[in-house]
């Protein structure tokens, strides 16, 4: 049975006001369109207020500008997303990523294997890894030589670290995941190409949380590096010798080409691609399917993606774009001619 939690134990855990009975139970979290007894649900964005009014569950977190509008308790506090992430936490029901060592793992006998540690059948750690104390490895999971696993870390299932991996302490990482591989580094002699071996490494700070079928490269000769609080998205692309600032968070299926630095609080929206070589300044946020080929220092909301329209609309669009060269062309032989007049 699901453990309850007093409606006063709540507002304590996430720094609300309580509205309502302080001893009420709840037992787990949900929308507030579903949401039923001994559950609470939240309301972030006043466009959902409409549900506020239907909603069965027992207690809600919201803003006090939602108060009047609430039939049933409620969690008073200004970010009532962050109350809500906070109560999933404390609620939150997700099993371990392994149930002590399955004697069907492979452990190299050099390991440092910590206090509590849990790893999964199949799973192969090689001779120098160190895992700390309360790390969890899934099952099939690969961490090569010499990589380190700090405190508490979660290694999902299949989960690939290679050789010479650092990851800091309370980092999750989803399965499929890949750190480490080499990265696109070749020499083209006379049209073929010659691999230029990656001896970086990729160090991940705490509290860093990677999504499933994400690829981070090696460094080519100095280090990939994450920060601490660094979030990635699912099959996102980090290639060698990238660095991300702390608290930075990269949205699905986006890439970052070598050699690039992201600074810290940035957002990059999904399916955006920032080119290699460039600098990107602290708290720069891009709008999904951004197109970023040179550095930007100035903070601030930036886009590029065209948003979707009608075939028959666009194509009459893409028309009049090809055809701004000649529109400027056309442009500046009426202002020379303009001038001249007027001379």
């Amino acid at each position: 049975m699901m453990k309850a939690y007093s409606l006063q134990q709540l507002a304590d855990h996430i720094g609300a006001r309580v509205h309502g009975d302080p001893g009420l139970e709840i037992r787990a979290v949900s929308t507030l369109a579903r949401a039923g007894k001994g559950q609470i649900s939240f309301l972030s964005n006043t466009k959902y207020r409409s549900q506020l009014a239907d909603t069965s569950a027992d207690a809600v977190i919201l803003h006090a500008n939602d108060l009047p509008h609430c039939p049933c308790a409620a969690l008073v506090m200004d970010n009532p997303y962050v109350g809500f992430a906070l109560v999933a936490q404390l609620m939150d029901t997700t099993p371990a990523a392994a149930e002590g060592i399955s004697p069907y793992a492979v452990i190299a006998d050099d390991a440092v294997v910590g206090q509590g540690v849990v790893i999964g059948p199949h799973a192969v750690i090689e001779s120098g890894v160190i895992l700390g104390d309360g790390v969890q490895v899934g099952a099939g999971c690969f961490i090569g030589k010499h990589a380190k696993v700090g405190a508490r870390s979660k290694l999902w299932a299949n989960v690939t670290l290679y050789h010479d991996v650092e990851l800091g302490e309370d980092c999750l990482i989803q399965s499929g995941a890949v750190i480490g591989a080499d990265g696109f580094g070749y020499a083209n002699n006379k049209g073929q190409w010659v691999k230029i071996p990656q001896l970086g490494r990729v160090i991940l700070g705490n509290r860093v949380e990677i999504g499933a079928s994400t690829t981070i490269d090696r460094g080519a000769l100095e280090d990939t590096i994450l920060e601490d609080g660094v979030i990635i998205d699912n099959q996102c692309q980090i290639a060698h010798n990238v660095v991300i600032g702390a608290h930075s968070a990269m949205a699905g299926c986006s890439v970052i080409g070598g050699s690039t630095k992201i600074g810290r609080h940035c957002t990059i929206g999904g399916m955006s691609a920032i080119t290699g070589h460039v600098e990107i300044g602290d708290n720069v946020h891009f709008t999904g399917m951004s197109m970023v080929t040179k550095g930007i220092m100035e903070p601030g909301l930036y886009s590029s993606g065209l948003p979707v329209q009608g075939n028959k609309e666009w194509r009459k669009a893409i028309a009049n774009v090809r055809n701004l060269d000649k529109l400027g062309q056309r442009v500046r032989a009426l202002e020379k001619k303009h001038s001249h007049d007027e001379t």
